[in-house]
């Protein structure tokens, strides 16, 4: 077993039980059983349940099991915008986003303020059926607060609102009552390897898919009736990652023990301890300005020269983030993510401070 610790912020650091629930699959045969079969409806069931009850997920929502975060950009284009949507972005997967839109020939528009700086206005067009929003966006750290997706939510009820919480849940509280769609990636907080997207949607999100595929087409195994039609038999319309849902359900309910409300303390009390670091240290600065905005599970910092904190860490064993995309060579990212124990993040802090 690896002796490194890795703060990257996906794929990151995997949950301390994630091995052991890998092994009891292994041993159960969970890659091996029938996919329509009763042992498959089962484990669905049992990982849908821990899942909403550990994100706090409305009963009447949907959950569906895709292949990564990024597919849902599509399902969500193909299923639910019709001519236009308008997305928030302030780094780069919102905007990807706003691109997958484009791309699918859609009349979308933008907002996205000055690198690393706060929305002005939650100003969305007339036109735009749905609205994109990060909760928390991993390549530069920002995170959106719960009473802006409140307001937004008040100001454009008749609108669809998709929020990306894929390095956030479960990190962060989320109110996802206030959202009609979410979806994540396990790589992140929830500590696995990559390979098993969630998507989250209500029913508001079922009429207009059907809406929508009277006028054209909304995909095809893998759209939202289709989705549904699967779901309420706890199967899904594919041979699905039947080892990955097993143990997602089964870390969820390690979480659930530990106790979500101090998990997500920790998640704070870590965070205070990495941005202290980073504001005492002459060669770091915060990304995001504004405190409120910084996010706590992916936390971004500038450095005169990054290299310097990649390389003598590296050799102490502990993995650090490279900025991403237009950032590469001018950022550091760090996770905090509910497998990052306390230790590490002290441990993280204090090889830090003596670079500093």
């Amino acid at each position: 077993m690896s002796n490194k610790i890795y703060f990257t912020t996906g794929p990151s650091q995997l949950f301390y039980s994630f091995q052991d629930h890998f092994r009891s699959a292994i041993r159960d045969d969970v890659g091996s059983i029938p996919h329509r079969g009763a042992q498959s409806v089962s484990i669905i069931e049992e990982t849908t349940a821990a899942v909403k009850e550990l994100l706090r997920i409305p009963e009447e929502y949907h959950l569906f099991f895709l292949n990564a975060a990024n597919e849902a950009w599509d399902r969500i284009i193909q299923n639910l915008v019709i001519e236009s949507s308008h997305h928030f972005a302030n780094g780069a997967f919102s905007r990807k986003f706003y691109d997958f839109a484009i791309q699918h020939g859609m009349q979308s528009s933008l907002t996205q303020p000055e690198d690393g700086k706060s929305y002005d206005h939650f100003n969305v067009p007339e036109k735009a059926e749905l609205i994109g929003l990060a909760k928390n966006e991993t390549s530069v750290g920002f995170t959106f607060t719960e009473t802006e997706i409140e307001k937004i939510r008040r100001k454009y009820p008749e609108k669809l609102i998709a929020l990306d919480v894929v390095s956030a849940s479960p990190a962060l509280p989320v109110n996802f009552s206030a959202v009609d769609t979410a979806y994540l990636s396990v790589q992140k907080a929830f500590g696995m390897p990559p390979g098993l997207g969630l998507w989250v949607i209500n029913e508001r999100c079922v009429e207009k898919s059907v809406k929508k595929a009277e006028k054209t087409s909304t995909g095809s195994y893998r759209s939202i009736p289709n989705l549904k039609k699967f779901g309420i038999k706890a199967q899904t319309p594919e041979t699905p990652n039947m080892i990955y849902i097993y143990i997602l359900g089964k870390i969820a309910r390690d979480i659930l023990s530990y106790g979500v409300e101090r998990m997500q303390h920790d998640i704070i009390y870590k965070a205070a301890l990495i941005n202290q670091t980073v504001e005492n240290n002459r060669s770091l600065t915060h990304f995001v300005s504004s405190k409120a905005h910084q996010s706590p599970s992916s936390i971004v910092a500038k450095a005169s020269d990054p290299a310097i904190f990649l390389d003598a860490l590296r050799d102490k064993g502990v993995i650090l983030g490279e900025g991403y995309g237009v950032h590469k060579k001018a950022h550091i990212r760090i996770a905090n993510f509910p497998a990052h124990s306390k230790e590490s993040i002290e441990y993280l802090c204090d090889l830090m401070a003596d670079l500093g």
